[in-house]
């Protein structure tokens, strides 16, 4: 199956739960997505349908930006692990200039096609950027719930962190991950987050938005 039809035939058009202001293609249950995911990983070597879900962390960010849109207004933004691009979709619906929205799942990449154009809103995607530079092309870079795994979370960091020391703004969205990092970091807002027990060990997440401040880069979490 293609997979715009794929992501259409295993999703419903729903609001995430705090955000009332965008519509997003999401699956309802859990397991027959995931299983059917599984079978195409075996397939088309596809990671896990996280793309189908709007994490906790993500839905932070995402609202965080709708209620301060002075942090991305007029800005050129770029949306870290992006899953179903909602924190991009916020970024333009709160007056970014542009959003780019990065994800390695092939999925995910058709998947914010499809919720940008639900949402009337203008998104790039791409499956991932140099972490050896800072981004040159983005003035906000934006990362919902990233810090789950540790050796992304690590990469991720380091790159962040390369980017903050040449003057990005870098907000960061998370539940409580394992890998969230501890230092230069200015807690700015808290949301709390209904989840699905499915996919979460509790039926309700606290999403805190962080922005990254300078530290030495060498420091490590």
């Amino acid at each position: 199956m293609a997979p715009v039809k794929f992501i259409q035939a295993q999703t419903q058009i729903i609001c995430p739960s705090i955000l009332p202001e965008i519509k997003l293609h999401l699956a309802t249950e859990v397991t027959p997505l995931w299983k059917l995911t599984e079978e195409a990983l075996r397939r088309d070597d596809l990671p896990p349908p996280f793309w189908a879900f709007a994490w906790p962390g993500g839905q932070g960010i995402a609202k965080f930006v709708l209620d301060n849109p002075v942090v991305v207004r007029g800005k050129r933004i770029i949306d870290m692990a992006s899953g179903s691009g909602i924190v991009a979709i916020a970024a333009m619906k709160a007056g970014a200039k542009s959003a780019l929205a990065v994800d390695i799942d092939r999925l995910a990449l058709e998947a914010i096609k499809l919720n940008a154009i639900l949402n009337g809103v203008k998104v790039a995607a791409v499956e991932k950027v140099d972490f050896s530079k800072p981004f040159a092309k983005a003035d906000v870079i934006l990362a919902g719930d990233v810090f789950y795994q540790q050796a992304m979370s690590a990469s991720l960091l380091r790159w962040l962190r390369l980017c903050v020391e040449v003057g990005k703004e870098v907000y960061v969205g998370d539940p409580g991950r394992a890998y969230v990092p501890q230092k230069g970091m200015v807690r700015l807002a808290s949301y709390d987050v209904p989840t699905s027990r499915d996919l979460e060990d509790c039926s309700m997440r606290t999403a805190t938005v962080w922005r990254m401040e300078k530290i030495r880069v060498q420091d490590d979490d």
